[in-house]
């Protein structure tokens, strides 16, 4: 079997039909890329997220509803960064992107995460990648804040990018996420609806990990543009194409909802001190900040 695999090769190693690998594909849950109007499977990376998305054994479920430790994992957002460190939580960052964050939460490794996922199917964001992942689990998703999302440029914008349209036909170089990423799943989506293969796009070598080494990669020259949210942007002082506004939520196990941290941190995300800081961030609206979109069965 090739390193790449098609859809019938892949449903075929995974012994489930070809049309639950388009239903996946069509929610962001398995590792893929498009070349040539074709979908490929890279098997190194379906391997990792076969060993990922495994049921949660008993054991390892007994321990998640032990003490976890007082971290927030999951996907990095420059405004919870502050907040947590402003407010005296408690609570450790862990940046390792939404889905790296779902994964600690469900084995106990923290306490709560952070993820902006879109469901392509529904345009609905985190509710359902829950329902499919974390069956069971006694979580609640609480919205921490809707994002502006976007290409960050060079100051000056010195390609004239004004949409994705733009970077296909200029050929600019494009800094891109991990597939499984809130924001790769987000681009993919982006992409479909524009009619653009990534296959057009001239990429950097190798996916980044962030939205702020997106940035980082722009600001020193190794690509020319990358999706990421407005705040990074005016972090970097770079400039910042709008295209989509997301929701981001954080998921937080039901017990350790009602803990000193988590409390501590919510209250504190509501503070003018915080209000401001999101202010001078800029693409924040937390006009809903605190309200529970998911409280598990």
């Amino acid at each position: 079997m090739s390193d790449l695999m098609n859809t019938q090769e892949v449903a075929a190693y995974l012994r489930i039909k070809e049309r639950k690998i388009y239903d996946l594909v069509r929610q962001g849950g398995i590792p893929c890329t498009r070349v040539g109007g074709k979908w490929l499977f890279p098997k190194d990376r379906i391997d990792q997220w076969l060993e990922r998305a495994a049921p949660v054994m008993p054991e390892h479920r007994a321990r998640a509803t032990a003490v976890a430790p007082r971290v927030m994992a999951g996907s990095h957002d420059p405004f919870l960064e502050w907040c947590v460190a402003s407010s005296g939580c408690g609570l450790a960052m862990l940046s390792g992107g939404s889905l790296d964050g779902l994964e600690r939460l469900a084995v106990g490794q923290a306490a709560a995460c952070g993820i902006h996922i879109l469901d392509p199917e529904s345009g609905t964001y985190n509710v359902p990648v829950l329902e499919r992942t974390l069956p069971g689990h006694d979580i609640v998703a609480v919205e921490w804040a809707w994002r502006e999302q976007g290409l960050v440029v060079a100051p000056g914008n010195p390609h004239g990018i004004a949409s994705l349209e733009d970077v296909a036909a200029g050929r600019v170089k494009m800094a891109i996420r991990p597939p499984g990423s809130g924001a790769r799943v987000l681009m993919d989506h982006l992409l479909d609806k524009s009619g653009i293969l990534l296959n057009e796009l001239s990429l950097t070598e190798s996916p980044v990990r962030s939205e702020l080494e997106v940035g980082l990669t722009v600001l020193d020259g190794r690509a020319d543009t990358g999706l990421a949210v407005r705040a990074i942007a005016r972090q970097l002082r770079l400039d910042f194409v709008p295209l989509h506004r997301e929701r981001y939520d954080l998921i937080v196990r039901r017990r350790d909802y009602f803990e000193p941290e988590m409390q501590a941190l919510l209250t504190h995300s509501r503070s003018a001190d915080a209000l401001a800081k999101a202010d001078d961030l800029q693409g924040y609206d937390l006009s809903s900040v605190g309200r529970v979109w998911y409280n598990a069965p």
